[in-house]
């Protein structure tokens, strides 16, 4: 089969066996992938992975290891990324989203989904609703990511919130917390980068004329140093920070205001996926609108040039053959 592989560089190869499957795995078919902010970093050189890159996607079941998962045949469906080992305190007590043992499709030993055909346990794939197209499915994974900032703020007497960065990720976290009832403006370095949240009917603004000390809440979706800076900059005394960033490289912070004004700092990853189903289904996110470019996996090469050019916002996947719609 085909594959974008990393190893120190990225390669497309046609010559690549299709996976085999373990106990309580899926064999997948792909429809849709889309590349994130993750995968640019990855071949940059973050969390020092190889293998078959990629973990957004939208497949089709063409095959199970066991019998008794025989009904996800054919089925649409996408998937969480994280593998626990299912043994350990962490998978009993949280689930495997932390699991030290855990791998992480596309981006820690568990090949990724940038080829015509990946594995995953049955255990992490959902069923996509029929209202939601291929177009509209690929961004679960990246809506449920947002969807995670919401819930773990939801305690917090919070009412105004800033998000930094109006890319790929911060579109979808500004929209959410949109609909969930703040008070959310997008805040980017250029008024062309701040087009489409202002077409998402999201408030917006430029990061260099925000004053200091301005927002309850700040979420670092830049994916840069710079912007984490900027971020810390306008959170009030004894705010919320929340960082969504990551990225290749170490950079110099100075922490020293999280220190002297007690700024709560929260980390955020991965979220659920039955919730960002759901949303998709009421069709209340035009998603569709920040697809910026489709290629062939044969063209992944290209793809991945225009998905790390400036202001570009998603890129998508898809085998030589495209699917017919699924509705």
């Amino acid at each position: 089969m085909q594959a974008l592989t990393l190893d120190k560089l990225l390669s497309y190869r046609n010559d690549i066996s299709i996976p085999d499957l373990a106990t309580g795995e899926a064999l997948i078919e792909l429809r849709l992938a889309g590349i994130c902010a993750t995968d640019l970093e990855l071949v940059k050189g973050y969390a020092g992975f190889s293998g078959i890159l990629g973990h957004e996607f939208v497949g089709t079941v063409t095959a199970v290891a066991d019998d008794k998962h025989r009904d996800w045949l054919n089925r649409r469906v996408v998937g969480s990324i994280n593998i626990g080992c299912n043994v350990c305190e962490v998978c009993r007590r949280d689930g495997p989203e932390h699991c030290l043992h855990r791998k992480v499709l596309g981006i820690r030993g568990k090949d990724g989904v940038f080829a015509d055909y990946f594995s995953l346990p049955v255990a992490n794939l959902y069923t996509v609703p029929e209202a939601v197209p291929d177009q509209a499915a690929v961004f679960t994974e990246p809506l449920a990511a947002a969807l995670r900032v919401v819930k773990q703020i939801a305690a917090l007497p919070i009412t105004d919130i800033a998000v930094v960065g109006p890319g790929r990720l911060g579109l979808l976290i500004a929209k959410v917390l949109s609909l969930a009832g703040y008070r959310v403006t997008v805040l980017g370095r250029s008024a062309a980068s701040l087009a489409l949240p202002k077409q998402w009917q999201l408030a917006t603004g430029l990061i260099t004329d925000i004053a200091d000390n301005r927002f309850d809440c700040v979420v670092d979706a830049s994916g840069q140093a710079a912007g984490f800076a900027q971020a810390l900059r306008i959170v009030k005394p004894r705010g919320t920070l929340v960082l969504k960033s990551t990225f290749a490289g170490n950079a110099a912070l100075d922490l020293s205001k999280v220190v002297v004004y007690e700024i709560n700092i929260i980390g955020s990853r991965c979220g659920p996926f039955a919730d960002a189903l759901a949303l998709l289904a009421e069709n209340k996110l035009p998603v569709e609108t920040m697809i910026d470019g489709q290629y062939q996996l044969q063209d992944g090469l290209a793809a991945f040039e225009h998905a790390a050019q400036a202001g570009v916002r998603k890129i998508l996947l898809q085998p030589a053959k495209p699917h017919e719609p699924c509705r």
